[in-house]
């Protein structure tokens, strides 16, 4: 009896540290993930980051598709139709708009950038 107590006790507790284990994993996860503006900020050099006044999170993200101007900034052999364009607002200067980089739609890989017209 003490015997099969022993091993259910042991197989309950096998079972919360494997639940433990898989949820610490899944959380730490997404947490880690940065917001795609964060990604796109930390890809600027010192010049272009110090051109945002405020905040990185002062930006519109958008899920554009790929047009003329964009496949100029970004290399050629990303092959799929759509992009995510982070556009840091109050970034334009006296020659150029605001600035904005293009992440793939993994949402990590910073693509190409360029100054709106």
């Amino acid at each position: 009896m003490k015997k099969l107590l022993l091993i259910v006790t042991i197989g309950l507790l096998s079972i919360f540290i494997v639940l433990g284990i898989v949820s610490f994993s899944s959380t730490t996860e997404t947490t880690n993930q940065l917001p795609i503006e964060m990604i796109a900020f930390n890809s600027l050099t010192d010049e272009e980051s110090a051109l945002i006044p405020v905040s990185p999170k002062d930006s519109i993200v958008k899920k554009v598709p790929i047009n003329n101007d964009i496949k100029k900034s970004i290399p050629k052999t990303y092959d799929k139709d759509m992009v995510h364009s982070v556009t840091f607002n109050n970034t334009e200067t006296a020659t150029n708009g605001n600035l904005v980089i293009f992440v793939a739609l993994d949402k990590k890989t910073i693509l190409g950038k360029m100054y709106q017209s």
